[in-house]
């Protein structure tokens, strides 16, 4: 039996530059951060030639062509097993089929490719989990999603990631002292706003609008820079202001990354103290981060009290195996 454990993400900012109709005209980047919220992968060897997979339903098949789970399905195939195994997927924050905003189908993704190649034996690079991955999502699977989910996952930590028009992808961890992390992790409030949707949506319509969205995702990148040098600068007043103006940029991509709703929890936030914040992942609903000094922290959970406030630290390792057993 092989357990992994391979983390989801927070992205600060650059978000909607890791598409390829993006970076291709240059280079994308994005700030990110790995979250202590998990994806679990069980891999177990079978009694017979069957293929279990296990998650919010339980399919038993005798091919892969059957399998429903087009993620497992497309990494066994890639790693090449195709028969006499039981994949299980279990997460920290259940997620059904639709998604929050952490980075989840990724973290999947990269999780059960490292399960089971540990499961074969073989020990691979956190950039192998990452870009094969992106390969099944996108390039496989054709989802219209980027590319930061799979490496940030992978690579655990905070990172800036840059990727290239050629394919390639540069993670350069954001160099800080542990007092600053905690200075900055203590400075971040999550709340769930237990509004879900699909991301594939709201970044298809992003995509759409790709000729009109150049000019804020230029945007975007440079403040990619701004946010990592103010991380390694200790000079962290300005993430929160930062986290504000990328989200003013960020809210013009798509039509549907925010609604009335969403807007009006932003806003209360802001005006009880948060000095700034974003909807996490592609939008549309998810969790809310917001970036405020630790005396004003109550008043701004106290001005959102229908939302759901989760404890949030870094994490600073990628996907690992936490279980091995003959």
């Amino acid at each position: 039996m092989i357990i992994s454990r391979t983390p989801m993400r927070v992205s600060l900012m650059g978000g909607g530059s890791d598409l390829s109709v993006y970076y291709h005209h240059g280079y994308g980047a994005v700030v990110g951060t790995a979250l202590d919220r998990y994806v679990y992968i069980t891999v177990n060897r079978k009694f017979d030639d069957m293929i279990r997979v296990s998650y919010s339903k339980t399919e038993m098949v005798a091919s892969l062509d059957e399998l429903e789970h087009n993620i497992i399905r497309e990494a066994l195939r890639k790693v090449g097993i195709e028969k006499g195994v039981e994949v299980v997927y279990m997460a920290d924050i259940p997620l059904g089929g639709a998604g929050v905003g952490l980075g989840s189908s990724s973290s999947l993704a990269v999780g059960v490719l490292n399960a089971l190649y540990a499961y074969k034996g073989e020990q691979v690079s956190a950039e192998r989990l990452a870009s094969e991955a992106c390969e099944i999502e996108i390039e496989l699977l054709g989802h219209p999603i980027g590319k930061q989910d799979q490496y940030l996952a992978a690579y655990g930590g905070i990172n800036y990631v840059r990727f290239n028009s050629d394919e390639s992808v540069f993670v350069d961890p954001v160099i800080c002292t542990p007092e600053t992390k905690k200075t900055l992790q203590d400075r971040f409030l999550l709340f769930y706003t237990g509004i879900t949707r699909f991301s594939t949506d709201v970044l298809s319509e992003q995509k759409r609008n790709i000729d009109n969205n150049y000019r804020h995702l230029n945007k975007l990148v440079e403040m990619c820079e701004t946010m990592r040098d103010a991380i390694i600068h200790q000079q962290l007043h300005l993430v929160g202001e930062l986290l504000h103006e990328g989200w003013m940029h960020k809210k013009q991509l798509a039509r549907s990354i925010t609604n009335g709703k969403i807007d009006s929890y932003y806003e209360r936030a802001i005006d009880a103290g948060a000095t700034g914040g974003k909807l996490l992942g592609a939008g549309g609903g998810g969790f809310l981060l917001f970036y405020c000094e630790p005396e004003k922290q109550n008043q701004v959970r106290a001005a959102l009290p229908d939302l759901k406030f989760i404890p949030m630290h870094f994490e600073p390792q990628g996907s690992k195996i936490i279980y091995v057993s003959d």
